[in-house]
């Protein structure tokens, strides 16, 4: 398994990279389905789209139930770059993701180990197994850099 998050991840990295090329705040994700094909891929287009829901995940999670004809996603992965926050992970939640795998913690902005720690609120009708991936440290590193250089 640890092969083919690499793998999904590197995609969503490659998506990131785009997002950051963009102007965006460089965070990328891929949806996979049980089967190992992928559904979606994209990176951040909030500004692109002038729509703060543009987020990598949200994107994808889009794409993928149009693309399936249904809002529950049962049996997919979500590769994500960095932790996502509180929208992406109810979003998550609500789409019946399976399994979230994620580079980089936000302690700022994310919610699944930080903040609102979603998955474990009593209120949240759907967990999915969450893995925390590898490229962190690459994933990290893309995010300093983006903001390092607007600075």
């Amino acid at each position: 398994m640890r092969d083919q998050d690499n793998r999904y991840l590197e995609l969503a990295f490659g998506e990131a990279e785009s997002a950051g090329k963009r102007g965006e705040v460089p965070v990328g994700a891929v949806l996979v389905s049980a089967g190992g094909e992928i559904i979606a891929s994209a990176g951040n287009r909030i500004i692109e789209r002038h729509d703060p829901t543009a987020h990598a995940e949200m994107q994808v999670l889009r794409a993928a139930s149009a693309a399936m004809a249904n809002e529950r996603l049962i049996g997919t992965s979500l590769y994500v770059t960095l932790e996502p926050c509180a929208m992406c992970a109810c979003a998550i939640s609500f789409a019946r993701v399976a399994r979230l795998v994620y580079a980089a913690s936000d302690p700022k902005g994310g919610a699944i180990e930080h903040g609102p720690r979603f998955f474990e609120l009593p209120t949240c009708h759907h967990r999915p197994v969450v893995v925390r991936g590898p490229l962190a440290a690459e994933s990290a590193e893309l995010l300093r850099g983006f903001f390092r250089a607007r600075r």
